[in-house]
């Protein structure tokens, strides 16, 4: 071959290059055992998902598909106990172009009169029961994502015209500016100062399933966002966003207890304070112990949160629950016990009052 070095040759020794015959007999890899892998591997991803055509007929869904808004669509899932899973606003408003029927063999879900708004995920799965105990058949799902298309809505319609997003320093952030046509050209921009935002595909991207992803997001990135989209026509503007950063220690509720006054007298109102501070997205429930309890003694139970900014662009959330005693007796001298809750954990705070 003209470019390569020739070759230098050396004399071969006695059998070199002859197949060495060997007694232990090597099965080449069988392609059969290959054959069967990628069925069982099929079965398992094998989706029960179908969409009934105009003519009577059923094709198998692909992981997006895309409509015209206005149209009428059936899905058909195979089994005698589905779920479904579909946009969470349908279900807000019972929304009655939506109808799911579980017939003997398949289950059927019918959205008549589609729109903009109900671009999103549909999936179905089968349901194996052992009296009340049910678990998800993983083999046995499907899932598409359906976009609707309408010009006048580029941008998926939402109940509100501004949302708030929290920038967690150890969690992808997304701004949820999803679009109804897959093929339109999307932007982020700042309100203030009016900029651009560059997007690299890789630390900011648009996925037009989700909105713009931030999977590492700092407090540089606080501040209000909108999306621009366009297809075809006149550029069309997206809710704003208002992009807070969060920077709370994950774990259970940091938690403190406080009381109006630790010796109080007869026919005292009385006031026992829990305070949590944690993330904004995250909620705590209380609960608590105090002594007139088993003797049904009444008291005044409140819980309320607000968010508050510690430093520049830190936000904290604050929650509180207030336990009132009106008129302070002797069945009130005691423990009062505060148990906050959040998926973390839980922490027990406790201070005592006298007479």
């Amino acid at each position: 071959v003209i470019g390569q070095p020739a070759k230098s040759k050396r004399p071969k020794e006695p059998g070199e290059n002859k197949i060495k015959p060997v007694n232990k007999k090597v099965k080449p890899k069988n392609a059969k055992m290959k054959e069967r892998e990628a069925v069982d591997s099929s079965l398992k991803s094998q989706s029960i998902l179908t969409q009934v055509t105009d003519k009577g007929h059923f094709q198998k869904l692909a992981a997006t598909l895309s409509l015209a808004a206005g149209q009428s669509i059936e899905l058909r899932c195979k089994g005698s106990n589905i779920t479904w899973s579909y946009p969470s606003y349908l279900d807000t408003f019972k929304d009655s172009r939506l109808s799911i029927k579980q017939l003997d063999r398949h289950s059927q879900l019918i959205l008549a009169n589609s729109t903009a708004a109900d671009t999103g995920e549909y999936s179905c799965w089968l349901q194996l029961c052992n009296g009340n105990k049910c678990r998800k058949d993983e083999t046995k799902t499907g899932s598409t994502y359906i976009f609707f298309t309408d010009k006048e809505e580029l941008f998926v319609p939402t109940p509100s015209y501004f949302e708030i997003v929290y920038l967690n320093p150890d969690k992808p952030a997304v701004i949820p500016c999803r679009v109804t046509t897959p093929s339109a050209k999307v932007t982020l921009h700042r309100e203030f100062p009016a900029e651009e935002i560059e997007t690299d595909g890789t630390d900011i991207f648009y996925d037009a399933k989700k909105g713009f992803v931030f999977q590492h997001p700092t407090s540089d990135h606080k501040g209000i966002v909108y999306c621009k989209a366009e297809s075809q026509g006149a550029p069309q503007i997206s809710i704003k966003y208002h992009l807070l950063y969060v920077e709370v220690p994950k774990g259970p509720p940091s938690t403190t207890i406080a009381v109006s006054s630790g010796r109080a007298g007869l026919s005292d109102g009385v006031h026992v304070v829990c305070t949590v501070l944690g993330e904004p997205d995250v909620d705590v429930s209380f609960r608590w112990q105090y002594p007139g309890q088993e003797s049904g003694r009444p008291v005044i139970i409140q819980n309320f949160w607000r968010l508050i900014n510690r430093g520049i662009g830190h936000t904290t959330r604050i929650t509180k629950s207030v336990l009132l005693v009106e008129d302070f007796e002797d069945t009130d001298v005691g423990n009062y016990v505060c148990i906050a809750q959040n998926l973390q954990g839980e922490t027990t705070v406790a201070t005592k009052v006298e007479l």
